[in-house]
């Protein structure tokens, strides 16, 4: 059963005239959350050159719009450059800070869920700040489980940070 939130949110194709939208909620993340661990904002070539990179690589770039506003992004890509792994994928979903909660980033995951399993990939793999209990939860209630934490591999805000790691397998073996 599809939630009313998700139904009022259409999640599409990502294109170069939504990268400025995308770089905004990139751009929030890195400065005032613990989900991108990066310190950097990026500018508007920065998300155009990652757009057209990803899709000359085959991932999906997608988007939720809500009233004709593009309010989160998801992608999926390598989790590791060996190929061996080329059948595993790492996610990204952000959602636009004053749209958090509302379904959207469920929304989103499950079309990249969607798209995944489309494209023979094999597993899905989640790497979330441990302290971000919101994504666990929605993680989990799609199927994800929690596989290990590594512990303060990473910094950002002056403060280690440990990450959850969890992964969805799409065949439904565990």
């Amino acid at each position: 059963m599809v939630n009313r939130m998700e139904q009022a949110t259409l999640i599409r194709d990502a294109r170069e005239e939504d990268m400025a939208a995308v770089m905004d909620i990139y751009n929030d993340a890195v400065a005032n959350t613990t989900a991108i661990w990066n310190d950097t904002l990026v500018d508007l070539n920065n998300r155009l050159e990652w757009f057209r990179t990803r899709r000359e690589r085959g991932f999906p770039v997608l988007v939720a719009e809500r009233d004709g506003r593009v309010v989160g992004y998801a992608t999926y890509g390598d989790w590791r450059a060996f190929d061996g792994y080329r059948h595993t994928a790492e996610h990204s979903i952000y959602v636009h800070a004053d749209m958090r909660g509302q379904g959207i980033g469920r929304a989103m995951l499950k079309s990249l869920i969607d798209r995944a399993r489309a494209a023979g990939i094999h597993v899905i793999i989640a790497g979330i700040e441990a302290e971000n209990e919101a994504s666990i939860r929605l993680h989990e209630s799609l199927g994800f489980r929690v596989v290990g934490r590594f512990r303060e591999v990473g910094i950002k805000f002056g403060r280690w940070l440990d990450l959850t790691c969890m992964e969805l397998c799409l065949n439904g073996k565990s």
